[in-house]
């Protein structure tokens, strides 16, 4: 038991800060963005040998966009614990684009330029993950359904790499993200219902 924690611990330790991230994403709490940077320090150190390249390099934006939504959770609209929106429809579009276009060029780079056997998978989730983060970073509910087609996804490419306890990870992601799904869904109904009443009211 000793031995394989020696050889897997980086694994085990992208397990323990990855499912706090998201634990703490789901509870709105903005220590997210900390765990989640050091999150991203652990992974890049993980997936670089596995040959996951995009999802390695996705690691560098997530750092990014953790300053990004650290700050928009701590100085902007975002800061109130209570506050989840819809993602507006006209951002739905941009969205869907971005998404697509990161996965066709990701994976004309990976196939061009990289020995990777998994260049669409990764370049898929690599994109969706992206656009995940933005929205989760402007708290915006839907970013929730998004980030559990990624999990799904990253399962499977992550059992395909031999990385059976990322892989497991993820699995504990999507759990998580039905239970932030729910919870910021009950939270936007209850603020609306609030609102509904105080507007009646006045």
């Amino acid at each position: 038991m000793i031995d394989w924690i020696l050889a897997e611990w980086m694994q085990i330790l992208g397990f323990v800060t990855g499912a706090a991230c998201v634990l703490l994403a789901a509870r709105r709490n903005v220590w997210t963005y900390p765990i989640g940077i050091a999150n991203n320090l652990v992974f890049l150190s993980v997936f670089v040998p596995a040959g996951i390249y995009a999802s390695a390099g996705l690691q560098v934006v997530y750092l990014v966009l953790g300053v990004h939504g650290w700050f928009r959770w701590t100085r902007r609209i975002e800061h109130d614990r209570e506050y989840v929106a819809r993602t507006p429809r006209r951002a739905v579009p941009w969205l869907i684009v971005v998404a697509v276009v990161g996965t066709l060029v990701l994976t004309w780079l990976l196939d061009t330029y990289t020995d990777s056997q998994v260049a669409l998978a990764d370049a898929a989730t690599t994109s969706a993950s992206l656009v995940a983060q933005y929205m989760l970073n402007r708290k915006w509910i839907e970013s929730w359904w998004v980030w559990i087609g990624v999990d799904v996804v990253f399962v499977a490419l992550s059992i395909a790499t031999g990385l059976w306890i990322i892989a497991a990870l993820y699995a504990l992601f999507i759990v998580l993200c039905v239970g932030g799904l729910r919870s910021w869904s009950r939270l936007r109904n209850e603020t609306t219902d609030a609102d509904d009443l105080s507007a009646a009211r006045a």
